[in-house]
């Protein structure tokens, strides 16, 4: 059995203040992505880990206080890779990938382009550079689980105001199209396999009661190659706690890591 979580931290340091590590030792994962850190290497906090003889790696932006990805793995990985090869991008601290014998893991934070025109075409540049490395990664012969917060609502069952944010950043269609023709290539969107009800988001702006009134976003996923994807018995977001104004996403796949 594999348990795989993907939770945008929205800043780990505030995260763990909250009580996001106290969760997590609960939760007995073999492998957590992490997004948005907003924190330099050092600045992340010695608690956060899987166990005494875990592992962690981290992207960190260069500009501080900003973006940030990691990786927490139970296992030791044969290969990490930080970075996917953008100069424009790998400054801003978007990629940690881990390779075992049968698996890579790859913790992945989107840009988002709700700040400016400018900050939406960077994601529009984001999107086309980062397909070359899902496909390569596809065509590698091992399983991929790509984890993360990827900045677009897919469908209208994965928005509540779908109506209303028709022309904004997350929900445009060109920003859905993309996720279509990457589900139709040979990726699995892992949690609406296995849960194909409404009303299940991920995310919830800050402003008004969107969390207490479900007004929210599912845009953090585990996207996964058909194999492993079909092995995925078991998902859940967890919302108890408020940890970020994310939510933990959690999948359990029948697959062993070698």
């Amino acid at each position: 059995m594999l348990k795989i979580i993907t939770a945008n931290t929205n800043g780990i340091r505030s995260a763990v203040q909250k009580g996001f590590q106290s969760w997590l030792s609960a939760q007995d994962a073999d492998i957590v992505c992490i997004q948005e850190l907003k924190s330099q290497d050092h600045e992340v906090p010695e608690e956060l880990t899987l166990g005494p003889s875990s592992f962690r790696y981290f992207h960190c932006a260069e500009k501080k206080g900003y973006s940030g990805c990691a990786v927490l793995t139970k296992k030791e990985p044969d290969e990490v890779i930080i970075g996917f090869g953008s100069e424009e991008f790998d400054r801003e601290g978007r990629y940690v990938e881990v390779r075992f014998k049968n698996l890579i893991v790859v913790s992945i934070y989107f840009p988002s382009g709700s700040s400016s025109e400018e900050r939406q075409q960077a994601k529009f540049r984001f999107l086309d550079v980062i397909l070359d490395r899902l496909n390569t990664l596809k065509a590698d012969g091992r399983e991929v689980v790509l984890c993360g917060d990827v900045n677009i609502a897919h469908k209208e069952i994965d928005i509540k105001n779908w109506k209303g944010n028709l022309k904004n950043s997350g929900f445009l269609p060109q920003e859905r199209q993309w996720l279509t023709d990457l589900f139709a290539n040979g990726w699995t969107d892992v949690f609406r396999k296995l849960d194909p009800r409404p009303n299940q988001y991920t995310w919830w702006s800050n402003r008004g009661r969107a969390r207490q009134n479900n007004v929210g976003w599912r845009t953090d996923y585990q996207i996964a190659t058909p194999l492993i994807a079909a092995k995925a018995s078991k998902t859940d977001v967890y919302r108890d706690e408020r940890f970020s104004d994310h939510a933990p996403l959690t999948v359990v796949y029948d697959f062993d890591i070698k």
